[in-house]
This record gives structure tokens, sequence and C-alpha cells, in this order.
């Protein structure tokens, strides 16, 4: 329902700003205003977009956590995308998401109503809790993890010569 309120109320309020500025400055400054936020824009994603492939790579490269860098181009992205939309109002919402510290704010929001919403609907889909989440059980006894096999070479079998392939 509120998806279908910003498809609504966005251009609404883009065209009563393009009415208001308009009629202060002139046609032409805001044609050009307009142009102008489209064009800073577009130099200051290029910049911020690089910065976070950059920042991407580096975690990756050095087996960090990627999901903030992500998380980060990921709002770069939508940036990019209300930035080069024609507007007062969604220029300002680009700029603002081109400020880290508002990216930051956002992401840590939003990213706590994600985990409430997906371990919830997790739980109501199949009736557990999900595994490792705030209310599993004490008995479940499933554990996750990876192995490596350090035999020496020379216990190790060779393929094909064993009793049940061997031939007498």
């Amino acid at each position: 329902m509120w998806i279908f309120l910003a498809l609504v109320a966005v251009p609404i309020i883009e065209i009563a700003l393009f009415i208001e500025i308009g009629g202060w400055i002139g046609l032409w400054p805001t044609i050009a205003t307009v142009i102008l936020t489209a064009l800073i824009g577009t130099l200051l994603l290029r910049q911020q977009g690089f910065a976070a492939l950059n920042d991407l790579q580096t975690r990756l490269s050095e087996g960090r956590d990627p999901s903030s860098a992500l998380a980060h181009g990921a709002m770069i992205l939508i940036a990019g995308i209300v930035l080069l939309t024609p507007g007062f109002f969604t220029d300002a919402i680009g700029f603002l998401l081109l400020i880290p510290p508002v990216r930051t704010a956002v992401i840590t929001t939003v990213g706590q109503r994600i985990k409430i919403h997906a371990a919830s609907h997790f739980q109501a889909r199949t009736g557990h809790p999900p595994h490792g989440g705030p209310h599993a059980s004490p008995g479940n006894k499933t554990i996750d993890g990876d192995y490596q096999d350090v035999t020496p070479p020379e216990e190790q079998e060779v393929p094909g010569n064993s009793a049940w392939t061997r031939k007498p």
C-alpha cells in the first residue's frame, strides 16, 4: 500500500515544486537547475560508485564480510536512479543518499526491519524458528561446518586399489 502512495505522492510533490520554483526563478532557470543537478548527481554517483566497488573488492580479497559494502552500493544505485529522475524532491532524496552517514542510518533502519520480518516470515511459513535464531530450540543438534582432509598422502587410498576393485 505504501508503494502505491509513494507512486501517487511523489509526482504530485514534484509538480507542486516545479510550479513554485518556476514561479520564483522562471522557466529557463528551473530547467537549467534540473539539468545541473542531474549532471552533478551523475558525477557524484560515479565517484562514490567506484569507491564502493573498490571497498567491495578489498573486503572480498581480505575475506571480510562484504554486506555493508553491498548495501552502500545498492543505496548509491538508488541515489543514481532518483537523481536521474527529473525533479527537485527526487534530487533532494538522491543527494541525501550520497551522504555516507545518511546511507548508514537508512541501512541500519531497513536492516533491522528486514531481519525481524524475515525471521517472523520463516517461522510463520514453517512453524519453526530459523536455525540459530532468537527462538531456536536448545535441543537443535544441527551444526553447519566445513572440513579439510588432513590425512598424510602416504596413508590415503589410491583410487582403484581397494579390496573391492582389486583383481586377485
